[in-house]
């Protein structure tokens, strides 16, 4: 689909949501006055400090400051994308999106169905089927049939996951997929097709076993490449397009779910034939990162879906820094309940190898004997540092102290401490500096807001639309030299264009600004002002305001009539500001 997403149709999904209702979905929220509570789903705490507002239709974490409407909700919890959330939002009440196509100065909203045009994410889906369809009818599909034989993958385990065939030829892609210009734009910019210097186009994948990489909802996102002969490079993977992000997507993941509706456990891999062979042998709950390091973002979603992680690598050196910077990356996210280990495996072996070799049973009894995150955080330094000495003891602190204040959880952070004080032989009091963590510091600060009278006007209009017809409309106001006024007059000029929107609503106008965070935790302060003076409050702030800038403006005409620099036109303002002051 092409185009903006019209802001009606956003203002209308948030409208039909309902925030409570969305999150006691996914985090069961208990009632507690007049809002509703939880522990928060995106930090570890032991007392709720999450709170739901029906009236405000909106969330604020009081200990970790995260804060936001429905969207914001399935943004941050489901690590979606802006337009994923809205998607999932008209999934949920099963609407069809519509699209705005901009014209000069007109706009004519139209609903793009399946039928008028192919999103990005059906004609992948389509690319996968013809590369499967070419695994079969190709006239090098029984090669290729015989090099999956060979490395003992069965046709349902090809058909589980999709795996197919991109043919040797140039254009075969090119000519059986894009009917139209703008589709074989489309699949270059999905990078199906690829284009040259000169401008020829022609197939990307060619005479390669084809992966097709699935997103965590099934939607085919991008393509991994294998060649079956000794060509370079042996593996392709497609490149980050604007639906495909390698740092967020995990080969596998899906068909795990699908395999698993309760996610026991993860064995995060390397390879995609990794995964495929391991799942060949009924081990279905592998994943592969995708040509890069296991990122922040996989883990947050792994320990989301999961209690047990398990990384598996080489035993060498490339593997253990792979398996090190897994862990790296883990950290910030560690939740108290999740057990995260960490299993290498033999010099020349590698996962598919291995499981051939041993079977399933053995293969998994290996994994259970995996080394836990405790012991091997300090087993990594250890290699390298001789804590029988003050200097190796001292080397270890400063390596792994910044490390465990990146931790969340009490538990996994109290347990490190306490196996650094024990290794170097101290006292967990002893290693001063440890009670908080920076990020915890920085969380603090976030919480921390302080409300000067600019920041309690911008609140109060955001929470209360209805105030922007207490006070006159000045556009002049927007370019006012005194910090905020250009957001509380930007906010004022909207609610007056729709005098009907609603707080939550006005909230997601300015989604795209730099002041929306900032806007975020103005919505959620708790002004505790009654209904009846409401108005003289926000009226009384905002001349207070108005006044300063007034007599800041005076001042500065003032300072320019001294040194007869003042033109006419500032002859006539400073007159009427003495007026207006004076009044």
């Amino acid at each position: 689909m092409s185009g903006r997403i019209p802001k009606q149709f956003i203002d209308d999904l948030i409208e039909r949501t309902d925030v409570v209702d969305l999150i006691d979905a996914k985090v069961p929220l208990k009632k507690a006055g007049k809002n509703y509570q939880a522990c928060c789903p995106f930090h570890n705490e032991k007392s709720p400090s999450f709170s739901v507002s029906p009236d405000k239709q909106f969330y604020h974490c009081f200990g970790c400051g995260a804060h936001g409407n429905v969207i914001g909700f399935l943004m941050e919890y489901e690590q979606l994308e802006f337009v994923e959330a809205i998607e999932e939002l008209a999934r949920l009440h099963a609407l069809d999106i519509p699209r705005e196509d901009v014209k000069g100065k007109t706009q004519k909203y139209e609903s793009v169905s399946r039928e008028q045009k192919l999103s990005d994410y059906e004609l992948l889906e389509t690319a996968s089927k013809f590369f499967q369809h070419q695994l079969k009818h190709d006239e090098n599909s029984k090669k290729v049939i015989e090099y999956l034989k060979s490395r003992s993958l069965s046709g349902e385990i090809a058909q589980q996951y999709g795996i197919g065939y991109a043919p040797e030829s140039w254009d075969k892609a090119l000519k059986s997929l894009s009917k139209t210009p703008e589709q074989q734009q489309q699949l270059v910019d999905l990078k199906v097709l690829t284009q040259n210097d000169k401008g020829r186009t022609y197939d990307f994948f060619r005479n390669r076993v084809m992966f097709p990489i699935r997103d965590k909802r099934g939607r085919v996102v991008g393509f991994g490449g294998r060649v079956i002969d000794d060509s370079m490079p042996k593996y392709l993977n497609s490149p980050e397009t604007r639906v495909f992000h390698k740092g967020r997507e995990l080969y596998g993941f899906y068909q795990a779910k699908v395999a698993n509706p309760k996610l026991e456990k993860v064995l995060i891999v390397e390879g995609y034939m990794d995964v495929v062979s391991l799942a060949q042998q009924g081990i279905n709950y592998a994943v592969a990162s995708l040509g890069t390091a296991t990122t922040a973002d996989h883990m947050q979603m792994l320990f989301r879906a999961t209690r047990q992680v398990i990384c598996c690598y080489d035993g060498d050196r490339a593997g253990r820094d792979a398996a090190w910077r897994a862990l790296e990356n883990a950290l910030p996210h560690l939740k108290d309940g999740i057990d995260l280990r960490f299993s290498f495996l033999p010099d020349g072996e590698d996962p598919d190898t291995m499981v051939q070799k041993e079977g399933k049973d053995a293969f998994e009894q290996r994994l259970s004997q995996s080394t836990p995150l405790l012991s091997y955080f300090y087993e990594h330094f250890l290699v390298d540092l001789d804590i029988t000495t003050d200097a190796g003891k001292s080397a270890l602190v400063a390596a792994a102290k910044p490390l465990i204040e990146m931790v969340p959880s009490d538990y996994y952070k109290e347990a490190l401490m306490a196996k650094l004080a024990d290794l170097i032989g101290k006292s967990v009091d002893k290693l001063v500096g440890f009670n908080r963590s920076p990020i915890a510091q920085i969380r603090q600060k976030q919480t921390e807001l302080q409300v000067t009278p600019m920041r309690r006007a911008i609140a109060l209009l955001l929470q209360h639309p209805h105030l922007a017809k207490v006070v006159p409309f000045i556009p002049a106001l927007s370019q006012a030299d005194l910090p905020g006024f250009n957001v509380l007059i930007n906010i004022q000029k909207t609610i007056l264009e729709q005098p009907e929107i609603k707080s939550h609503i006005l909230l997601e106008r300015f989604r795209e600004s730099k002041e929306y965070s900032f806007l975020s935790r103005l919505f959620a302060w708790e002004h505790h002002i009654t209904e009846e003076n409401l108005a003289p409050e926000f009226s009384t702030t905002f001349k207070f305001l108005q006044d300063n800038y007034l007599k800041k403006r005076l001042e500065q005409l003032e300072i320019k009539g001294k040194t007869n620099q003042l033109n006419k036109e500032e002859w006539k303002e400073y007159s009427a500001l003495l007026m207006a002051l004076k009044g």
